[in-house]
This record gives structure tokens, C-alpha cells and sequence, in this order.
């Protein structure tokens, strides 16, 4: 499926997770803010660049981007508004709380990596058993940037012990979504104490023979606005992405 079918879809009022769609194309995490707050995101963006590796930002009202051909207000799965930092709606269109005012950021995801993964042999559990990716909370906090901070997200992705190099060395390839993940074990490092209950997505089974691995996570700026409460802001809906027109390899470094 091409990215103009997926987000043809979408329009239509499908909502699912996007992991495993359009296999060939980068996906990206989308958080809007009205101009005011613009600079600040950014310069959160570049002092917590893991989390929040920026792949392109839009001018003050636009509803698409290089990145991005469809409307960045009906083309994703599923949104969520935030008031003052409160989720006051998850929809499947924002129109009705558009402002010319707003900007958007797209930052990078690492949906982008899993088929090289999946390629590679590494299991991806959470498109094996059809749900959301696992993202939780964690202990670490964001370095702060003007209006914005607060804690980093990751996701998690329980792989084999033998092959836990190979997604280490894989996923190194495309800094640009993420890159290397943040920790591999013992979540309770992180703060998780419960792996079967995310903050966001969905649990998935680990395994006797699997670790636990975590990889620095786009829902972090929702985070940062859940923290810093600003008067509004548009994200998409966890694991529910914008499916964009560039090919992933265009984020693997040689």
C-alpha cells in the first residue's frame, strides 16, 4: 500500500496503529503548536535530539509539508488535543481545532526501523499480535527548553537475547528515527515497574528467552506538553502515525 492510499484511508475514518503499513516508507510522530510556542519546541527538540529527531516543521498554519503531501489535519489515524496540558479530545479530525497560528513539527519514528528488523530476522511483537507498541514514562528527564520539558518516553520491543546485538546494530543505522535504543533490561532502571501496563499502546508478551529493549520514543514532546501545559496542542494519537512520502532509507546512515 502507498502512502497516499494509507492516508486515503485514514480520511475515510479508519483508526488502527500504523506499524507494519506502507513497508518501505517512513512514518513520522506529529505535535503541533501555535507559533508562540514554536521556538521552544524546537529548541526542545534540539537539546533532547533522541527522542525528538525532528524530520521537518511546517510554516504557521500550513497543512502539509515536503514530507508530507496529504492534510496533516485528517490523515493520520487518530489525534489527540491538549488544553493546558489536559487531553480534551482524541478524534479522527482535527479541522475543527485548527489555527492558522499553529506549526507543525514532524519527528522521526521508529516504526521507520522495524522491517528492517523484521528483515534481519528480529522479532517485532507488537505487529506479530496486531496491537499498539508498548510506550511508558520513564525516569529520565528531558533537558528543558523555554515553556517545554518533562520526562523521556520509550517504546519497548522484547527481543531474543541472541539477537539482541543485531537490533542494537541495525536500528544504530537510522539515528534520524531514534537510532540505538536507550537501555536494554531491567526496566525498573528506567522507572517501569510494570511491564504489562504502558502508558501508552499496548502490553505485549515477553518471553523466557527475551530482553526487554527500549528505544527513545516521538510521544515525548505529548509528554512535555502533559508537563509544561501549554494552551494548545495536536498530537497524533500514540502509534497512530503520519505515514509520510519518503522512503526509510533515506534515514540509514552507511
Amino acid at each position: 500500500m502507498s502512502p497516499d492510499q494509507a492516508r486515503a484511508l485514514f480520511r475515510a475514518g479508519l483508526r488502527a496503529p500504523t506499524a507494519g503499513w506502507c513497508t518501505g516508507w517512513a512514518q513520522a510522530n506529529l505535535i503541533a503548536v501555535p507559533r508562540e510556542q514554536a521556538y521552544d519546541l524546537l529548541l526542545f527538540a534540539q537539546r533532547n535530539p533522541k527522542p525528538c529527531p525532528v524530520l521537518d516543521v511546517t510554516e504557521p498554519g500550513a497543512t502539509s509539508a515536503p514530507l508530507f503531501s496529504g492534510d496533516l489535519r485528517t490523515d493520520l489515524p487518530g489525534y489527540i488535543v491538549y488544553e493546558r496540558g489536559e487531553p480534551v479530545a482524541e478524534v479522527a479530525d482535527v479541522t475543527g481545532y485548527w489555527r492558522d497560528d499553529l506549526v507543525c513539527f514532524l519527528i522521526g519514528c521508529s516504526f521507520t526501523f522495524e522491517g528492517a528488523l523484521r528483515d534481519a530476522g528480529v522479532p517485532v511483537r507488537h505487529v506479530e499480535q496486531g496491537v499498539n507498541v508498548p510506550m511508558y514514562r520513564t525516569n529520565r528527564t528531558c533537558r528543558r527548553a523555554g515553556d517545554f520539558g518533562g520526562p523521556l518516553v520509550v517504546s519497548m520491543r522484547p527481543v531474543p537475547a541472541a539477537q539482541v546485538a543485531d537490533a542494537v546494530r541495525i536500528t544504530s543505522r537510522y539515528p534520524s528515527v531514534h537510532g540505538a535504543p536507550v537501555h536494554v533490561g531491567d526496566p525498573v532502571e528506567l522507572g517501569i515497574t510494570d511491564l504489562g501496563r504502558p502508558d501508552f499502546g499496548d502490553p505485549v508478551e515477553v518471553r523466557v528467552d527475551e530482553i526487554p529493549v527500549f528505544w527513545a520514543c516521538g510521544v515525548t514532546p505529548q509528554a512535555a506538553v502533559m508537563a509544561s501545559r501549554p494552551k494548545l496542542a495536536i498530537g497524533h494519537a500514540p502509534g497512530h502515525m503520519a505515514i509520510t512520502d519518503a522512503r526509510d532509507t533515506r534515514y540509514i546512515v552507511p
